[in-house]
């Protein structure tokens, strides 16, 4: 049986609408998977390291084998994420830092998930802090850049655990950011993002 599975993406260096492009590509080639829908893109502050470029960040929904149990096929999703961003040419940075492309899973069905990553499927990230695929993912309630574009998929979702749908928590987060933190600059046509700018409030 397949599960709906939500998946943020970042970038911020080279050329990060084309990499992003064709990430989602490449998630909706993946075994057994069908990609259901793809946000608008959207240009983000960066958090934690600020001396940075802005990113771009999208959600896709996608339906994928669920397996055996939530947690395995949890993880295979995982490993196929950190898989794709190998290919595309992920380096070992700091955390926070610049991403050529960065993949997160942020919820699978109705999951709760907190669960050792196998060795595909650990970060990145240099000295992360842990080594436990969370889901949902424990960041995502409190970033707009993963808020605000899961919002143009799932408004009405409450995720397992959160106190709000995902538009309340998105106006939430908004609310206390600077205006111009997220701005939408593109809609998704099937192929790829058609360009937009206008400023989002999340």
């Amino acid at each position: 049986m397949n599960v709906r599975a939500y998946v943020g993406l970042g970038a911020n260096v080279g050329e990060a609408r084309g990499t992003l492009t064709a990430a989602v590509h490449a998630l909706a080639a993946l075994p057994a998977a069908q990609l259901v829908a793809v946000s608008r893109l959207y240009v983000t502050r960066p958090v934690g390291v600020t001396d940075q470029p802005d990113f771009l960040n999208a959600v896709v929904a996608i339906d994928v084998p669920g397996g055996p149990d939530p947690e395995t096929g949890a993880l295979a999703l995982l490993v196929a994420l950190k898989g794709i961003e190998r290919a595309f040419g992920r380096r070992s940075r700091g955390r926070w830092g610049p991403r050529e492309l960065d993949l997160d899973l942020l919820l699978f069905g109705d999951a709760r998930l907190e669960v050792a990553r196998p060795p595909a499927g650990i970060s990145l990230d240099a000295g992360h802090r842990d080594r436990l695929l969370i889901v949902p993912h424990p960041e995502a309630e409190r970033r707009l850049f993963v808020l605000a574009p899961l919002s143009d998929l799932a408004p009405d979702l409450v995720p397992p655990g959160w106190d709000a749908s995902v538009a309340v928590a998105s106006r939430r987060r908004a609310a206390s950011e600077v205006p111009g933190a997220v701005r939408v600059v593109g809609t998704w046509d099937g192929a790829g993002w058609m360009a937009e700018d206008r400023t989002s409030g999340g």
